[in-house]
C-alpha cells in the first residue's frame, strides 16, 4: 500500500483537498497532526509520499508559515532528509511552500551536493504580494522545458485550459540574481506564471520550484483544487475536446504516486543522490 502523509496543524485548511488528490491518484492518504510527528518522528518512515497543505498555519503569526516551519526545522528536519534519501516525493502548495522554504527543504542543496542533517539557511523568500493585497483567482500555468521536477515534468498542458487557482497574500518569489540563475540552469524552476499575468510580482515569473532531486515541489497555486474539469472557472464554455484528458492538478499527483509505487518495489529501494 502506498501511503501519503498529510501534515496538519492549527490553521491548516487544505488538508482534505490534498488528501483527495493523493487518493484519486491511487495512494492512501493519512493525516497526522504536527504534534504527533514531533512526539514520534519515526512515524514519517512509514510513508511513501508527503504533503504540506495550504492554509494559515498557526494563524500565520510573525510571518506566513514561520511558526510551523521553525517547529519542523528544529524537530523533524533529519527525518525529512531520510525520507528524501528513500526517494519520497513531497508537495507543498501555498502555505506549505512558505513552510518548506523557511524549513530549509527548498531550494535545498544545489546539484552535486548531498543533503546534510542540519537544515541550510534559506536563499529564497516568499514575500508580500506587490499589490499588498490578498489575491484569489485563477492564473496561467506554464512548465519550463528543462525542469527536473517529477511533479510537473511531462505534464500534458492544454493551452486552452492551462489555468490554476491561487489564493495568497505572501506569494511573491524573491531571491538574488545569482540564485535565480542557478535555479534556472539546474532545472529547478518547476512552473511559471505568464509574463503578462504575474499576479504577485515574483522574480522571473516563478510560480514554483523543486529541489535538486526533483522530489520536493513547492508552489503558490493549489493543484489540489483542480482535480476535476468542473472546478475550472470556465468549464461550461470549454470545448469537449479540451476536457478529455486529466486536469493538470491531478496529473501532478499521478506523476508522484507513480514514482512512489516504483520506489516501493524492493529492487528500487535505493538511496537517491542529488
Amino acid at each position: 500500500m502506498t501511503q501519503a502523509l498529510i501534515i496538519t496543524a492549527p490553521g491548516i485548511n487544505c488538508d482534505l483537498e490534498l488528501a483527495e488528490g493523493f487518493a484519486l491518484a491511487g495512494a492512501t492518504p493519512i493525516s497526522l497532526h504536527l504534534n504527533e510527528l514531533i512526539s514520534n518522528p519515526s512515524a514519517i518512515d512509514d510513508f511513501q509520499l508527503i504533503g504540506l497543505p495550504g492554509g494559515f498555519s498557526y494563524g500565520d503569526s510573525i510571518a506566513a508559515g514561520r511558526i510551523m516551519a521553525n517547529l519542523m526545522r528544529e524537530k523533524l528536519y533529519p527525518k525529512f532528509v531520510e525520507a528524501l534519501r528513500r526517494n519520497v516525493p513531497m508537495i507543498a502548495p501555498c502555505n506549505g511552500f512558505q513552510i518548506a522554504v523557511q524549513m530549509g527543504l527548498l531550494p535545498g542543496p544545489m546539484p552535486g551536493n548531498g543533503w546534510e542533517v542540519e537544515a541550510p539557511r534559506p536563499t529564497i523568500a516568499l514575500s508580500q504580494n506587490e499589490s499588498a493585497r490578498f489575491i484569489d483567482r485563477w492564473v496561467e500555468f506554464h512548465v519550463p522545458s528543462n525542469t527536473r521536477c517529477i511533479w510537473t515534468k511531462n505534464l500534458d498542458v492544454n493551452p486552452h485550459a492551462s489555468l490554476i487557482p491561487i489564493a495568497h497574500g505572501e506569494g511573491r518569489f524573491v531571491t538574488n540574481e545569482d540564485t535565480l540563475q542557478l535555479l534556472e540552469e539546474s532545472g529547478q524552476i518547476a512552473c511559471r506564471y505568464s509574463a503578462e499575468d504575474n499576479p504577485n510580482g515574483s522574480s522571473g515569473d516563478v510560480m514554483g520550484i523543486c529541489d535538486a532531486s526533483g522530489l520536493v515541489f513547492g508552489l503558490m497555486p493549489h493543484p489540489e483544487r483542480f482535480l476535476r474539469w468542473t472546478q475550472h472557472p470556465t468549464w461550461t464554455r470549454l470545448d469537449q475536446s479540451d476536457k478529455q484528458g486529466t486536469t493538470i492538478g491531478l496529473q501532478m499527483f499521478l506523476n508522484a504516486v507513480t514514482i512512489a509505487k516504483q520506489n516501493s518495489t524492493p529492487s528500487n529501494c535505493v538511496e537517491h543522490s542529488v
